[in-house]
């Protein structure tokens, strides 16, 4: 999954949580979330304060405060963290304030009843070392362990256009586990989330194979 497909998603998340979205467009976010642990997951920070925005009554408030002045500041560093992989916690944060965004839009009004900031618990990345076997292929890794196995997330680029690559953990018996598939996008940046059932007290490496079964990006834990 290509770095500008999970953009335009996750753009769309806040009105999506909100209903907001229409018929084409709903179909769309569906679709890729059908298919994204990371943009699921993002959805998941998003989704409570959806639930929590018609609960606002501009009615009672005697006053109507204007946004906090440096919240268009704070938006754009958030556009342009986007480009850091690892910013988890800002792009759901900014995820949220889109959603406070839709709020002031629909109402017509400048209504924010405070500053809530949901903190999610930090995702407990693992740096991993990685070989790359193909050259001009560069490519890096992060481990997230679950309670239901291994994710490797994969960022690189020079993975050939239009080719098919598999992933596979291997145990410490150097048996195999699958971990998905993805399809390379060339010269472009990507990042990829890859999922096994095998548990982290078991996993001992990863291997990214061609489509020959040649190795293009190896590593040991």
């Amino acid at each position: 999954m290509n770095g500008d497909s999970h953009r335009g998603v996750r753009d769309l998340l806040g009105a999506y949580a909100l209903d907001m979205l229409g018929p084409d467009q709903r179909a769309a976010v569906s679709a890729h979330l059908d298919g994204c642990a990371e943009c699921r997951a993002e959805l998941d920070f998003v989704a409570p304060a959806a639930e929590l925005l018609p609960l606002a009554d501009p009615d009672r408030l005697s006053e109507l405060p204007a946004p906090p002045p440096e919240l268009g500041e704070r938006i754009v560093a958030g556009v342009r963290a986007e480009h850091v992989p690892r910013a988890r916690g800002r792009r759901a944060r900014r995820l949220l304030a889109a959603c406070a965004v839709t709020l002031l839009v629909g109402v017509g009004a400048g209504v924010v009843a405070g500053h809530a900031f949901f903190a999610p618990e930090p995702v407990p990345l693992e740096g991993v070392a990685t070989t790359v076997h193909e050259a001009g292929v560069d490519a890096e890794a992060e481990l997230i362990p679950h309670t239901w196995g291994v994710e490797i997330r994969l960022t690189g680029t020079g993975f050939e256009e239009g080719r098919t690559y598999r992933a596979t953990l291997l145990d410490e018996t150097g048996g195999e586990h699958p971990a998905g598939e993805f399809v390379g996008v060339g010269a472009d940046p990507m990042v990829c989330n890859l999922n096994s059932a095998l548990l982290r007290e078991d996993a001992v490496g990863f291997e990214i194979t061609d489509e020959g079964g040649d190795p293009v990006v190896s590593s040991s834990f």
